[in-house]
C-alpha cells in the first residue's frame, strides 16, 4: 500500500505549532512503516496448509454406535468391519465408513399406510389403504384385501450395503410376491377365517428364502397379517356367510359339550349296573352255596335223629311265620282247629277296606 509521503509532510508543516500536544508526523510515518514491514516467521500459506492437513485428518476420526457396525470402504470397496467405539479410517477419498443399525428391527408396511402421529388419513380413519398392494388373487378366483406388515433386521451388513440397492424398496417388493404366491395357493374361506396363521408362516418361509437368493444379509423376522377382507362390492356377503360359519361352528361346539356331557354319564351308569349285577350275582352264588351246605348239614342231621330234626324245623319255620308283621294270622286251638278249619272262610276273614268319608 502506497502512501503520498509528501503530501503527508506538508500537512504536517501546515499543522504545526497549530495547538499543543499534537503529534510529530515523522514519527507516524516511521511507526507505519515499521508496521508495513513487519511479517509472521515464515510463509502464512504454509501454516494455512498445515491447518488444512490437520482437518483432513481428523476427518477420518468415527463413533460406531452399540448398536450399530462399521463398514469401512476404501477407494469404494470393502475393506474391514468395525466394532461399537472410537475408530479412525484414512480420511476421505482414500477410506469411507458407513453405521448400519444391526439391532434395529426394520418395520415394512405392505397395502395400507400407518397415519403421522397427530394426523388422520382417509375419511378420519387412522390408516390408508393402497389398492395396488392389498388387491390379491386367491386360489378360487377370488379377490380379496390383504394388509400386512413384514419386520426385518440386518443379519450380513457387508451384504446388505453391497449386494441390494434401494433395500427397503427391494425387501417390500420380494414381501409383496411371497404374500400374493401364498394366497394365490390358498381358497378364500381359508385366507379369510382358519389359515391365517399358516399363510403368515408361508410367507415368511418364502421371503426369507428370496432374500437369500439375493444374497440381501437379511433376517425376517416376522410376517404379520393385520386385516384379511373382502372388497367392498361383496363384503355383505361375505359376513352373511361368516355369520352361518359361525353358526355351524356354534353349533357343532354345542352338540360336542352334550356329547362329552352324555357319553361319561352313560359310561358310569352302564358301569354302575355292571357293578350291581356283578354284586347280584356273587350275592345269589354266595347265598345258593350257603344254603345247599345248610341243606347238607340238615339231612346230615335228619339221617340221625329224623324226629327231632323235624320238629326243630317246624319250630324254625314257625318262628319265621309268626315274625313276620305283614303276614295275617288266625290262631286256634288244636281240638278246635281240627273241627273249624274245613269250614271256616278265610278270604272273607281279611279286613274290608276303609270306605270313602272314613266309614268303616
Amino acid at each position: 500500500m502506497n502512501w503520498d509521503w509528501e503530501k503527508l509532510q506538508d500537512k504536517r508543516r501546515r499543522t504545526q505549532g497549530s495547538g499543543p500536544g499534537l503529534p510529530d508526523m515523522d514519527q507516524l510515518g516511521d511507526k507505519f512503516k515499521q508496521f508495513q514491514n513487519l511479517r509472521l516467521p515464515g510463509s502464512g500459506g504454509k501454516w494455512i496448509a498445515i491447518i488444512v492437513a490437520l482437518l483432513w485428518l481428523a476427518s477420518g476420526i468415527y463413533i460406531v454406535e452399540p448398536d450399530e457396525v462399521g463398514v469401512v470402504q476404501r477407494f469404494g470397496a470393502f475393506d474391514r468391519l468395525t466394532t461399537p467405539g472410537p475408530h479412525y479410517h484414512l480420511p476421505f477419498p482414500v477410506e469411507s465408513v458407513q453405521t448400519p443399525k444391526v439391532t434395529e428391527i426394520r418395520r415394512m408396511e405392505i397395502g395400507f399406510r400407518s397415519a403421522t402421529r397427530g394426523t388422520l388419513l382417509d375419511s378420519g380413519g387412522p390408516v390408508r389403504s393402497v389398492p395396488e398392494e392389498s388387491l390379491m388373487l386367491t386360489g378360487d378366483e377370488n379377490i380379496v384385501n390383504v394388509q400386512f406388515i413384514v419386520q426385518y433386521q440386518i443379519k450380513d451388513p457387508v451384504q446388505y450395503l453391497f449386494n441390494l440397492a434401494q433395500q427397503p424398496e427391494t425387501v417390500k417388493n420380494a414381501a409383496e410376491a411371497s404374500m400374493r404366491e401364498i394366497i394365490g395357493k390358498n381358497k378364500i374361506d381359508s385366507v379369510l377365517t382358519t389359515d391365517k396363521l399358516e399363510i403368515q408362516q408361508g410367507a415368511m418361509v418364502l421371503l426369507q428364502d428370496v432374500l437369500e437368493r439375493y444374497e440381501a444379509g437379511i433376517r425376517v423376522v416376522a410376517v404379520q397379517l393385520q386385516d384379511v377382507y373382502p372388497p367392498d362390492e361383496v363384503v355383505e356377503a361375505f359376513k352373511d356367510v361368516a355369520s352361518a360359519r359361525e353358526d355351524k361352528s356354534r353349533f357343532i361346539n354345542e352338540a360336542d359339550a352334550y356329547r362329552n356331557d352324555l357319553i361319561p354319564r352313560a359310561r358310569g351308569q352302564a358301569a354302575t349296573i355292571l357293578n350291581e349285577a356283578q354284586a347280584y350275582k356273587e350275592s345269589k352264588i354266595l347265598r345258593a352255596k350257603g344254603d345247599a351246605a345248610r341243606f347238607s348239614a340238615i339231612a346230615a342231621e335228619y339221617r340221625k335223629a329224623p324226629d327231632i330234626t323235624r320238629k326243630r324245623l317246624y319250630i324254625e319255620a314257625m318262628e319265621d311265620i309268626l315274625a313276620n308283621p305283614e303276614m295275617e294270622k288266625i290262631i286256634l286251638p288244636g281240638e278246635t282247629a281240627a273241627r273249624t278249619l274245613p269250614w271256616l272262610p278265610l278270604p272273607e276273614k281279611r279286613p274290608a277296606p276303609a270306605a270313602k268319608g272314613g266309614a268303616q
